[in-house]
């Protein structure tokens, strides 16, 4: 029994350790043309899970960036985000968000757009966009 203990731990330990850790810190971006100065994550989530047409999402594909700013700023996971928008984009309330493949196409997306909102890391930041929200 202590044998199979050991083994399911090591296991578990070798998975934890493989395990991507994402450190970099999010930033949610508009146009420098939009008017909003600041905004809060409750905010941000409006507009990423579809509950305002304010700002114009532009999504992330799929990968740890995506995740964490799920998890942080939506506090879902990217199964419940997928199932909220098919529900709104079966219903005709709303068409899903744009996903683009970088943070640096999210960057010039958002840049073009003075409706657009966007999330990529604090690293990736210029001139081009303005920072309206710090992800904790």
């Amino acid at each position: 029994m202590k044998t199979i203990i050991a083994k399911a731990l090591l296991v578990a330990g070798a998975w934890l350790a493989a395990a991507p850790v994402f450190a970099t810190e999010i930033v949610v971006i508009v146009s420098p043309k939009n008017p909003a100065t600041r905004m809060f994550s409750e905010q941000a989530a409006q507009f990423f899970l579809g509950k305002s047409t304010l700002f114009t999402p532009i999504e992330h594909t799929d990968g740890p960036l995506r995740n964490e700013f799920y998890k942080k700023v939506l506090d879902k996971d990217a199964t419940q985000v997928k199932a909220i928008w098919s529900k709104l984009v079966f219903t005709g309330k709303a068409s899903a968000p744009k996903e683009l493949g970088s943070s640096a196409e999210v960057k010039k997306a958002v840049a073009a757009d003075p409706q657009a909102i966007g999330y990529i890391e604090k690293s990736q930041v210029d001139d081009t966009v303005k920072v309206i929200l710090t992800v904790q």
